[in-house]
C-alpha cells in the first residue's frame, strides 16, 4: 500500500462524518504494511541464507523450522523470527493463516480505493474494537450525543450472506454498520426460514432482523452467523456497567472473542435475542468468534 497516496486521500475526509471510519482504515493499512514488509524481508533473507549468500542466523533457522512445521513464525515463544507479533490473534496453521492474510489484504485493497466503508465489513481487523468505537463516534457526532454515554447493540439481520444486502440498494444503516464473518460456539442462530415460521422477526431502524439463539446441531462446532447490524445506542439507566461492557436485561449478553482461545482475545459484548433464559447460554459457554481455527472464507 502506498502510504503517501493514502494520506493524501484521507486528509480531506477526516473532517467529514465518516472521519472515524477513515482513521480505522488508515490504521489497518499501516499495520498490514508493517506485516507484509516483515514477511517479505524475512523470506528474502532466508532465501539468501539457503543459497549461501548470507550466513544462516538463528532467526533464519527459526523461520525455516516454522515453515517446515506449517506453523506461523513466532507462535513458538522461543523462536527469534516472528510474524505473529505483528499480526492479529490467530490459531490457524500457516497454510490457513496465509490464505486468511490474502483475503484480509483483498478487503483492505478495496477499502483503500475510495476509503468508503464497505456495505458489510468482514471483521478481520487488527483492532476490531477500534471499528466499534468508530461507529459510536459517528453516531454521537450525528446526534450530538456524549461519546462516553454510548454503547453498541447487536442485531442479527435476516440476510444470511453479505451479497444478500444488494436488495437494499444504496441504503445504509442509519445508526451503525453491517458486519459479517462471525461464528457462534456452543449454540447456533435460528435460520431465517425457521424464524419466519416461529414469528421471530423484527425491524430495527428499517433493517429486517430475524431469529434467536437455539441449540446447535450435532457435529456442527462453529456455525456461521448471518450479517449483523451493529447499532450505536445511548446507555440506559437499567444497564449494569461491568469491566467487559454494559449488561442488559432480556437478552443474552454474549462475549465475542477473536479466536477460540478466548481469554485475552476478548473484543466486545454482543446482545443476542433469546427465548430461553439467558443463564442457559451462559452455562453452555456460548460465545461469538471473529475467526475459526481453519479457513474462514
Amino acid at each position: 500500500f502506498e502510504l503517501a497516496l493514502l494520506d493524501k486521500k484521507a486528509k480531506p475526509l477526516l473532517t467529514e462524518a465518516v472521519g472515524p471510519y477513515v482513521v480505522v482504515a488508515a490504521q489497518e493499512i499501516v499495520r498490514m504494511n508493517s506485516l507484509l514488509k516483515e514477511i517479505t524481508r524475512s523470506l528474502e533473507e532466508l532465501r539468501k541464507g539457503l543459497n549461501g549468500q548470507l550466513n544462516m542466523s538463528q532467526p533464519m533457522e527459526d523461520l525455516g523450522t516454522a515453515l517446515s512445521l506449517n506453523e506461523v513464525p513466532g507462535r513458538n515463544p522461543f523462536h527469534l523470527s516472528s510474524w505473529e507479533e505483528l499480526a492479529w490473534p490467530s490459531r490457524k496453521n500457516l497454510q490457513h493463516w496465509f490464505g486468511d492474510l490474502g483475503h484480509r489484504v483483498e478487503q483492505l485493497t478495496k477499502w483503500e480505493v475510495r476509503l468508503e466503508l464497505p456495505r458489510s465489513l468482514w471483521m478481520a481487523l487488527f483492532n476490531p474494537m477500534a471499528f466499534l468505537t468508530a461507529i459510536q463516534q459517528v453516531v454521537a457526532r450525528k446526534k450530538s450525543l456524549p461519546l462516553d454515554n454510548m454503547a453498541t447493540e447487536t442485531n442479527v439481520t435476516a440476510y444470511t450472506h453479505p451479497e444478500d444486502l444488494n436488495i437494499l440498494g444504496n441504503e445504509r444503516p442509519p445508526d451503525g454498520a453491517f458486519i459479517h464473518g462471525l461464528y457462534m460456539q456452543g449454540a447456533r442462530w435460528m435460520p431465517v426460514e425457521d424464524a419466519n415460521i416461529a414469528g421471530e422477526l423484527k425491524t430495527i431502524s428499517g433493517i429486517k432482523c430475524a431469529g434467536v439463539i437455539i441449540e446447535s446441531c450435532a457435529k456442527e462446532l462453529l456455525p456461521r452467523m448471518p450479517v449483523i447490524y451493529i447499532k450505536a445506542v445511548s446507555v440506559e439507566q437499567n444497564w449494569e456497567p461491568t469491566p467487559v461492557g454494559y449488561l442488559r436485561p432480556n437478552v443474552y449478553n454474549c462475549p465475542c472473542y477473536s479466536t477460540s482461545f478466548r481469554g485475552p482475545t476478548y473484543v466486545f459484548l454482543a446482545t443476542l435475542d433469546t427465548r430461553e433464559p439467558a443463564l442457559r447460554w451462559t452455562i453452555a459457554g456460548v460465545a461469538l468468534l471473529l475467526s475459526s481455527d481453519e479457513q474462514d472464507i
